[in-house]
Order: structure tokens, then sequence, then C-alpha cells
């Protein structure tokens, strides 16, 4: 049975988390850590808790601020990590790669298996199609935009084909009608709305016809068979690994 804690166990997504741990006869709970009084730096002596419970993986969900100094910790006692934090620099992931040399490290953008498929079928229709726009919507308590579903999603599609036709647009009405200019010029929009928890849609058009590829979250347990693989096979992976698809053998 693996030894499992959670940082972050105040949020919604966190106690989502906790939850399906213990619901899970191959998983034990051992620790759920609050931060949310100190999210930009967690105090040194509720990260000792991680230890003390002997934690074998622990699951990080809060922000980014926070995820850096517990993910250094975690690295440094060589303990595994499964991260749904977003947020991080190239330069956040390039140190992550540097420290998880003892234990290993799995940062995605989204568990939803669904989601993983998603930007999979996204990917592979990328060269057939000449245009491509992502629209990513979330709750209204999400405070950053776009979602890092949509960026990864938007990085994908522009690595998979570099044959895109012009923004015929010459002038917004409104400013931010087109939405950000993602990787490769694909255009990514987002809406925030209450009632709504997390979807997504990629459009992609060509001559004579369009692609819809859309994915719909109606509840936070659907991140959780995700976390549940991570927590379970983030032993087998080496390092830093982004995005579930090495443990899904996408």
């Amino acid at each position: 049975m693996t030894r499992v804690g959670v940082v972050g166990a105040e949020g919604r997504m966190g106690q989502e988390v906790c939850r399906a741990v213990k619901d899970d006869p191959a998983l034990e709970l051992v620790a759920a850590i609050d931060i949310i009084t100190r999210p930009t730096n967690p105090p040194n002596d509720l990260l000792e808790v991680l230890l003390e419970r002997q934690c074998e993986v622990v699951v990080d969900f809060t922000v980014a601020s926070a995820a850096r100094e517990t993910l250094r910790f975690l690295a440094a006692n060589g303990i595994h990590a499964v991260v749904g934090t977003t947020g991080f620099s190239d330069e956040d992931l390039a140190q992550f790669a540097d420290v998880f040399t003892e234990s290993n490290c799995l940062i995605a953008p989204n568990f939803a298996i669904g989601a993983v498929l998603m930007m999979r079928f996204a990917e592979l229709a990328a060269p057939h199609f000449s245009t491509a726009e992502v629209i990513e919507y979330h709750h209204d308590a999400k405070i950053d935009a776009p979602s890092g579903t949509a960026i990864h999603t938007a990085d994908r599609i522009a690595s998979a084909s570099a044959e895109w036709g012009d923004d015929p647009t010459e002038h917004e009405v409104l400013t931010g009608a087109r939405g950000g200019q993602g990787p490769g010029g694909v255009r990514v929009h987002s809406v925030r709305m209450t009632g709504v928890v997390a979807n997504q849609e990629v459009l992609m058009g060509t001559t004579g016809q369009t692609l819809s590829i859309r994915h719909d979250t109606i509840d936070r347990t659907s991140f959780m068979p995700g976390v549940l693989l991570g927590c379970k096979r983030i032993a087998e992976f080496e390092g830093l690994t982004l995005g579930l698809d090495a443990l899904l053998d996408l």
C-alpha cells in the first residue's frame, strides 16, 4: 500500500484527492496539509509532517509560488510528487528536472483522462487543417487565464504543424476579442463563468469543413482517476514527467 500525502488539502481539488485516496484500497492517506494561510511559502514545520508520516508520494494542488517550495522539499527528501498545480515557468521545469534525481515528479496540466485524449486527438488532427483555435471554460474562482491545459493544447497543435492560415482580422473593435495569441499563433480564448467546472473545445477548419474536439468536466471527481493513476505509477517514471500521456501509453 502506497503512503500518500496531500498538500493543499483545504481546497476543493485537495478535498476530492483526499476522498479518492481514502477510497482506494491500494493507497493510504497519511498526511493532509492545509497551506491556505501561507500560500506563498509553506512553513517548514508543515512540510516536515510529510517526512514524519513517511509519505512515499505527495499530491500538490496549490499555487505555483507554494508548489515551488514544496517540490524542492520533496526532491531533497526523496519523495515522489504528483502535481496538478499550473503556472510554472520553463525555468521552474528545468529546475525540477535537475533536482528530482532520488525521486520522481509528475506535473500534469489536466488529470482528466478525457482531456488528455482531447489534446492527443487535436495533435493528430492538426496537420490536416489550416486554422485552429482553443476555447477554454472554467469556474469563476480560477484566477489565471488561459488555463495550463489550453496553453499545453495550443503548444501541441503548433508543434504538430507549422502550416497555418493568416488571421484576416485587421481591426479589433474590442481589444482582446480575438483572444490571446498562443504558441504558433494559435488563438486561445478564456471564459470564466459561475456553474462551470472545466471544459475545453478545440476548433479546426480547412476547405469546406470544420472539426470540433470537446471535453466537458461536470464534476471534480473526473480528475481523480488520473491522480490515482499518478500516485500508483509515478515510481516507474524516472525524473520529471510532463502530462499523463506516458502513463496512458499514448
